[in-house]
């Protein structure tokens, strides 16, 4: 064995996917280390731990981590429930971590600052597939690594409140007023909302998400107001499937928010753009820009940005990494994910040769591994560990016997044209399993969950692959 082979897999990020790594490199026998940020597994999972998903536990685990949980006599959760992301935490990712194959492993307050290769910056290539991983903490320590495994999510990098993918203007002088995605609506953040107007923007689920809890609220506290704003000219998307889609729990979230709206307990706007927001008098002024140049005003009291995620690969910028300049993920992977073009029935399954970049051993998976693509779902994450480490095992033949086999359903295209009222833009009815279909982040555990809101719907079903943004 070369002493590179010797010296552990860096795994960075101890999430769902990163502690799945884990799993997968203990049962190949190959050394490891968990470099977490945050004060314990499934950090990031908390701050929306009163968030519910739509799959149920049945999809939220992976093969190898319930193996090492079942062999100490986990008791495993309902496999039907749908677990808040608290419940996820408690019942699954502490569990997990707490085992003696993986937690003398985990190191917590473990921010990563960069990584490299000892001795070579980004241009040096002779012999630099020989030479290890530098991975440098914010601590200024540095660990050595044979490869390293990027699981560190896109929860800490949201996407701005400003068309264009640029800040509105004033955007961070009103940082004050802005909420980050999936705000504790009833719950510890309630006392920032009742009685006042609250601006959700955003067409993706974590937006639906809360204007429901804000709807709740609204009826119990007179004076909330609730508007949403969407850059589209139709929420057709953010609706989704209803009694079409496999989750019922999603089909409901959708059909529930139309009531609101059909009602007027939400004030729907659509084709709208923040062009400016400046705090005036204790609340802040939104500058709209219209399609046609015009604008418009209005006041909100608070502004929750439910404008999504994107990765950030600065971490990684002294090596050589194989970016799609539109995706941000490699550029094998992104024509197989560009909801621009495919319908989350077309993305295939992938693994180790689709995260591949030019800098051998690299490999950043989850939600980071998607960049600015809304289509991830957790089990593929799981799938892509396990590909990536059966590589690292040097079992080529499992790291490209790549599987996923999801229900195509509920609403798969990111064009909304494509999907009005409550039928599904895959059909009417839920389509079968098949293997390798799509991903989709309304599917899973997402960066973005949703509540369950019972409508009298069964609680239970399949783990869809639905696009959302």
């Amino acid at each position: 064995m070369s002493t590179l082979e010797q010296l552990p897999v860096a795994v960075i990020g101890a999430g769902p996917v990163g502690l799945a790594a884990t799993a997968h490199l203990h049962e190949r026998g190959l050394p490891f280390t968990v470099l977490e940020a945050g004060d314990t597994a499934g950090a990031a999972v908390k701050q929306w731990g009163h968030v519910r998903v739509f799959s149920p536990w049945r999809y939220n685990i992976d093969p190898a981590a319930r193996r090492l949980l079942d062999d100490a006599g986990w008791v495993a959760p309902d496999p039907d429930a749908l677990p808040t992301g608290a419940e996820l935490v408690t019942a699954y990712l502490q569990p997990l971590a707490e085992l003696p194959q993986l937690k003398p492993h985990l190191r917590y307050g473990a921010r990563v600052e960069a990584i490299s290769r000892l001795g070579f910056d980004r241009l040096r290539t002779a012999g630099r597939e020989q030479a290890p991983f530098l991975v440098r903490l914010t601590t200024g320590e540095e660990i050595l690594a044979r490869a390293v495994i990027d699981a560190s999510g896109t929860w800490g990098t949201p996407n701005v409140l400003g068309a264009s993918g640029l800040p509105a203007r004033g955007e961070k002088d009103a940082a004050a007023f802005l909420e980050h995605a999936l705000p504790d609506v009833l719950g510890a953040d309630r006392d920032r909302f009742p009685g006042r107007h609250t601006l959700v923007v955003g067409a993706g689920h974590s937006a639906a998400n809360t204007l429901l809890s804000l709807a709740d609220l609204a009826a119990q506290v007179a004076g909330t107001e609730v508007t949403w704003a969407i850059r589209s000219a139709s929420p057709a998307r953010t609706y989704g499937g209803g009694d079409a889609d496999a989750l019922p729990a999603r089909g409901a979230l959708g059909s529930r928010l139309r009531d609101h709206v059909d009602a007027g307990r939400i004030r729907l706007l659509t084709g709208f753009t923040v062009h400016e927001i400046t705090p005036t008098d204790g609340r802040v002024a939104v500058v709209v820009r219209h399609a046609d140049g015009t604008e418009e005003s209005m006041t909100a009291d608070r502004i929750v940005a439910a404008t999504g995620f994107r990765p950030d690969h600065s971490i990684a910028a002294e090596l050589r990494l194989g970016l799609d300049p539109i995706m941000g993920a490699t550029r094998v992977l992104a024509p197989l994910i560009d909801p621009n073009e495919h319908s989350c029935g077309t993305v295939p399954p992938h693994g180790v040769d689709e995260l591949t970049h030019p800098e051998p051993g690299y490999y950043a998976v989850g939600m980071k591994s998607y960049g600015r693509a809304p289509t991830f779902l957790m089990a593929t994450g799981y799938e892509q560990v396990r590909s990536v480490v059966a590589a690292l095992a040097g079992d080529w033949q499992a790291a490209r016997d790549v599987q996923l086999d999801l229900p195509e359903t509920g609403v798969c295209n990111s064009n909304p044209a494509d999907s009005t009222g409550t039928d599904s833009c895959c059909g009417p009815t839920p389509q079968p399993a098949a293997k390798g279909l799509a991903t989709g982040i309304s599917g899973g555990l997402l960066s973005a969950p949703l509540n369950l809101i019972s409508l009298g719907a069964p609680t239970t079903g399949r783990a869809g692959g639905c696009c959302g943004s």
